[in-house]
């Protein structure tokens, strides 16, 4: 038992400050989209720089299943395409585990395989909903089986598939993504609108496969494609540098490079609202040159001011919300988060974690349907933190630890292993 607590929960020191050349894991939602178009494209991909957390690892499990061949060593990761409608009928469903990348992307593809198929995942993703791609996928021709409250299992009857055109009710990358992942075996065009821009992950790699992909004024469309297997290098997990920069930016004399990250316009908007608050974190050796942008990124201590995080932003800063809050704990003044909605339906409810366990540190906050007021800046506590299980809850307040004034202890902080494997070991090896 005694172990077993000790996995369960992590003990966050208070810290000085934070320095360092720090490696980060490969950008998880380019390796779910790497293996997955690998896996449909012809010929073999070789991936460098793969993800490691639980939630690749459920896509390649997946994928496996579905017959596909992948050699992977602690390096590269070769993955023998079998052809778009070449996968094999799975003999048991298809296990997502937290997910929702892998279940609703590989809904797109599953969607045109001429077999029927089930997706579950674990307690956590099986509370999310599903209905945004069951809608879609059943207007391109698909039938589908979800649970009364529209969440997993998904039961997928696959088969020919029409391009349809449309108008995305929520901006989400993973609804737009199934939907152009179906529409390159589509009968026609496929085109989807977005409420607001997204990341853009999955058009960059179509692309770069030979996808026939037209990104314009009038919404992103895809017709049926011959995707073609590409070596794929994938960079730094901008998500993740999120928290290791929050810690720069509010631990007293430090500087850290974090190398090789991602800095894809359509992630790195955390990036604008920091300027706005008063930081300036550093990009250095940019490379453009290949499909996803990357650079250094230099973060040195910096004080913040509060600012209003405008509901057009939220899409493309969804992840980086949590670790947003704790910064806004620290900065001068009012921080706004509204248009947040989808908060509510991640691995947690996000905003009522956010709002326990910041009240639970004495910070001030006041929630709302759709978002967070935070005032500061507040002198933080050391408490006990319920992670809900919920791996970016656990990194922001883990940050928040280092900032506190006594210990934190963060319970089933082994959620972080989701996302970003070795996190806490890391930390307390660039923290003093």
């Amino acid at each position: 038992m005694t172990a077993l607590l000790k996995i369960m929960h992590t003990t966050i020191s208070p810290a000085g400050a934070i320095h360092g050349q720090i490696t980060l894991p490969g950008d998880k939602s380019i390796s779910h989209r790497a293996l997955m178009l690998a896996a449909i494209a012809e010929g073999n991909s070789l991936i460098t720089g793969l993800a490691t957390g639980a939630d690749v690892r459920s896509t390649r499990t997946c994928l496996q299943q579905l017959g596909v061949a992948i050699e992977a060593t602690p390096t590269r990761t070769r993955v023998l395409g079998r052809g778009a409608l070449e996968l094999r009928a799975p003999l048991q469903p298809l296990d997502a585990g937290n997910s929702g990348t892998t279940m609703r992307l590989l809904s797109g593809i599953l969607a045109a395989q001429s077999f029927v198929s089930t997706i579950v995942g674990d307690a956590s993703l099986s509370r999310r909903p599903m209905r945004r791609i069951v809608a879609p996928l059943e207007a391109m021709g698909a039938k589908l089986e979800a649970s009364a409250e529209g969440t997993a299992p998904l039961t997928i009857h696959g088969g020919k598939l029409n391009g349809i055109h449309y108008t995305m009710p929520v901006a989400s990358a993973q609804v737009k993504s199934c939907v152009l992942f179906a529409g390159a075996e589509a009968e026609g065009e496929t085109t989807v609108i977005e409420p607001h821009a997204t990341r853009d992950h999955s058009e960059r790699m179509l692309a770069a496969m030979g996808a026939e992909l037209r990104v314009d004024k009038d919404g992103i469309a895809i017709r049926r494609s011959r995707l073609q297997a590409m070596n794929i290098s994938i960079p730094g997990d901008f998500s993740s540098a999120a928290f290791l920069l929050a810690a720069a930016l509010l631990l007293p004399n430090s500087d850290v490079l974090l190398q090789k990250v991602n800095v894809n316009p359509t992630r790195t908007a955390l990036l604008e609202v920091l300027q706005q608050m008063g930081a300036a974190p550093s990009l250095e050796h940019v490379d453009g040159k290949s499909f996803e942008p990357v650079a250094h990124l230099r973060v040195q201590s910096q004080r913040l001011h509060g600012v209003r995080v405008e509901e057009n932003l939220i899409p493309l800063l969804i992840d980086e919300l949590p670790i947003l809050a704790v910064l806004a704990t620290q900065a001068e003044g009012e921080t706004i988060i509204t248009g947040a909605h989808e908060l509510r339906v991640k691995e947690s409810d996000r905003l009522q974690a956010l709002a326990m366990n910041l009240r639970a540190m004495s910070a001030e906050v006041e929630a709302l349907p759709d978002g967070l007021i935070i005032r500061g800046p507040s002198r933080l506590r050391g408490a006990a933190i319920d992670s809900f299980h919920d791996h970016r809850i656990a990194m922001a307040f883990a940050i928040a630890g280092l900032c506190a004034d006594s210990p934190t202890t963060i319970q089933h902080a082994e959620c972080a292993e989701i996302s970003f494997p070795g996190f806490f070991e890391l930390l307390r090896e660039h923290s003093r």
